[in-house]
């Protein structure tokens, strides 16, 4: 059986990253379109506004908020009518997967910047797309991942820690999919099985969360650079990234597709929505008690959701929580990577198991 692995051409990380962005530009090209969030393009002052001064020749877009097709079509355009050799992306998860789409589309080269540490999608040579109201379209594989990753630490450190937590939810996440994925030989983002590599970097992934989790929390809330952060800004980052990416995905990614069906989620974060997702998971078969403890044990320990009550879904009826089950089992999605068999019905349960053992909890 032939096994695949893909990777981001260069990944950069560290404390004031951004100061080596123009040399990184000057690898692929002289001009950049910048596609950015409000996040950057609101703040006159700080590290962006000081690095894109360096930058001789570049032209500052503004993200809609949206990774749809209406916004990748607009930039696309935009772009078109530039003279710029690069893209560059700004942003949260959203904004770099729109900027990953319109670099494939213009067959240019994409350089990626995250200003938050919620997800894994900055290396990875896929992007969600959703509809125009926030709920889920598809997965959109590209050819290629981007050619740099540049993560600056010290801007993540000064972001809202919700956003850390989230992305520790989408990170924690990894190294249970993947070993299902292992378990049945699932197919990864590529349509083949993942290598040993894959699966080892998703278990350390794994290991630095439950390791370095709080404390990572703790420095962003006091707004300052540690190694505990460092080591989970790369879990969620780039770990995480190459665990889903060539390792695979399943279940908790496939609920997660499903809540987002429910327009009450739709202020929640994806991570936040993840770790839903794999909590349901720990209930789709007979898994150990130790392990459905150690995921609910870890979620409480950093303040994920841990009940549907946490994602908005306040008393959600059956016809909701089937709607939920049946996105979550369509065809082609990531749940039939499960090492057994998976029916809409079997998903709704496990929903509702996880929703009481989280209230459970919280009652305690």
């Amino acid at each position: 059986m032939i096994s695949t692995s893909i990777f981001p051409g260069r990944y950069v990380q560290g404390d004031q990253a951004l100061n080596i962005l123009p040399e990184e530009i000057a690898r692929h090209g002289k001009s950049a379109f910048i596609i950015a969030d409000k996040f950057v393009t609101d703040n006159s002052s700080g590290p962006f506004k000081e690095v894109l001064e360096q930058l001789n020749d570049c032209k500052v877009q503004l993200f809609g908020g949206e990774c749809c097709d209406d916004e990748i079509d607009k930039l696309c355009d935009r772009f078109a009518n530039d003279s710029t050799e690069v893209i560059i992306g700004i942003g949260g998860g959203k904004t770099l997967d729109t900027a990953k789409v319109v670099g494939y589309k213009q067959s240019c080269p994409v350089i990626l910047i995250p200003t938050i540490a919620s997800t894994d999608a900055p290396c990875s040579a896929l992007s969600v797309i959703y509809n125009s109201d926030g709920s889920f379209n598809r997965y959109e594989v590209l050819p290629h991942n981007p050619d740099v990753v540049l993560v600056d630490t010290n801007v993540v450190s000064q972001a809202p820690v919700r956003f850390l937590v989230a992305g520790m939810g989408d990170a924690f996440a990894t190294w249970f999919e993947a070993e299902d994925c292992r378990l049945k030989r699932g197919t990864n983002m590529t349509g083949r099985v993942g290598p040993l590599s894959a699966y080892a970097l998703a278990k350390l992934c794994h290991e630095i969360l439950l390791e370095y989790g709080v404390y990572a929390k703790r420095a962003c809330e006091s707004n300052i650079v540690t190694p505990a952060l460092e080591h989970v800004v790369e879990a969620n980052t780039l770990l995480s990234g190459l665990g889903f990416e060539s390792g695979g995905l399943a279940a908790a990614h496939a609920i997660h597709n499903g809540l987002t069906t429910i327009a009450a989620t739709h202020n929640y974060y994806h991570g936040e929505k993840v770790a839903i997702g794999l909590q349901a998971m720990m209930f789709l078969t007979d898994r150990p008690s130790k392990t459905i403890d150690l995921v609910f044990d870890f979620c409480q320990s950093i303040g994920l959701p841990i009940c549907l009550e946490d994602i908005g879904m306040i008393d959600p009826t059956e016809d909701e929580l089937i709607k939920v089950a049946k996105r979550a089992c369509a065809e082609g999605e990531t749940i039939h990577n499960e090492p057994y068999e998976v029916t809409h019905r079997k998903v709704m349960h496990c929903i509702k198991a996880a929703d009481a053992e989280g209230r459970r909890r919280k009652r305690l």
